[in-house]
This record gives C-alpha cells, sequence and structure tokens, in this order.
C-alpha cells in the first residue's frame, strides 16, 4: 500500500479527517452518545492508518514510544486528578458538582475532564498495542536471521575450546 500514490493522497485527506471525528465525539459525549472511550479508538485508528499507508517507522516517527508513555500517564492522571480535586473541595470522589461555581458548571467540566483523560489514555493505549503487534513480525524475522547466523557460524569461545581439546590429546 505505501507505493500506491492515490491512496496515500486519500488518506493524507482521511487522516484529518478521522481526528476531527474523534473530537466530535469526544466533546460530544457530554450531550449524547460518545465519550472518551470511543473517541480514544476513533483517533488512534488515524494514527493506525498512518502507519498502515506510510510505514511504521514513520508512524513511529509521528507518535514516538516515548509520547505515547507520557499521554499514557497524563490520561490517567487527569482521571484520577479530577476525582481527588473534588475531595479537595468537600465532596465526594468524582462529584463533579464542587468543581464549579454551580453544580450545573460542575458537571460540564468534571464530565470534560474525566472523558479527555480516557481519551488520551485509551488512544495512546490502542496505539501502543498496534505498535507492539505489528513490529513483531520484523522482530521475528529478526530473530530468524541471527539464529540462522549463529547456526552457520559457530560462536568463537566453542571453536577456542574445541581447538584446545584437540590440542591435549596430542
Amino acid at each position: 500500500m505505501q507505493d500506491d500514490s492515490v491512496i496515500r493522497v486519500v488518506s493524507k485527506v482521511m487522516i484529518p479527517t478521522v481526528m476531527l471525528f474523534a473530537l466530535y465525539v469526544q466533546f460530544h459525549g457530554d450531550y449524547g452518545p460518545g465519550g472518551g472511550f470511543q473517541a480514544g479508538v476513533i483517533f488512534a485508528s488515524a494514527f493506525v492508518l498512518n502507519a498502515m499507508i506510510f510505514g511504521l517507522n514513520r508512524g513511529r516517527h509521528v507518535w514516538p514510544a516515548n509520547l505515547n508513555l507520557l499521554a499514557i500517564c497524563a490520561g490517567v492522571l487527569l482521571y484520577g486528578l479530577t476525582g481527588i480535586a473534588s475531595l479537595f473541595l468537600g465532596a465526594n470522589y468524582l462529584d463533579y458538582d464542587a468543581l464549579g461555581a454551580t453544580a450545573k458548571s460542575g458537571q460540564h467540566i468534571g464530565i470534560l475532564l474525566v472523558e479527555f483523560g480516557v481519551g488520551l489514555t485509551v488512544a495512546s493505549v490502542m496505539v501502543a498495542l498496534f505498535f507492539t503487534f505489528a513490529g513483531r513480525l520484523t522482530h521475528i524475522r529478526l530473530m530468524s536471521k541471527m539464529q540462522a547466523h549463529e547456526e552457520a557460524s559457530p560462536p568463537a569461545s566453542k571453536t577456542k575450546t574445541k581447538a584446545k581439546k584437540a590440542g591435549g590429546r596430542s
């Protein structure tokens, strides 16, 4: 698929559209179906499409592993700290009413923060899973090449040991 120019051009249009749709699902989750989990999976699918069309190396360049790990941690922390903030404000854990000036504004702020944390974590985990499984074939090929190379030429330590044993018998 990497050599097909039509697919590459269409994917350059589709990837931002998919990301925009993910943001719509994310922010529409307050008022209708959708939310963090669905938006995270849709957002991750844009990165998966990018890696499938343009190659795993470019995909890893666009979304590096250290940034992915940071995003996973940030999403979980955002979720947890939203609940802790409500505790510090004198309410129960994840009781959003305390987060705003009114109960309604607190609900909107709390839902927005929690759903964004969930979306960020889900998107990052899905991208990490994709790169882990997609890179597995490359790892298997590398390991088989190393094994074939080891079988073709035995390690130097074994040949020296055999030479010493043969030299001691003469």
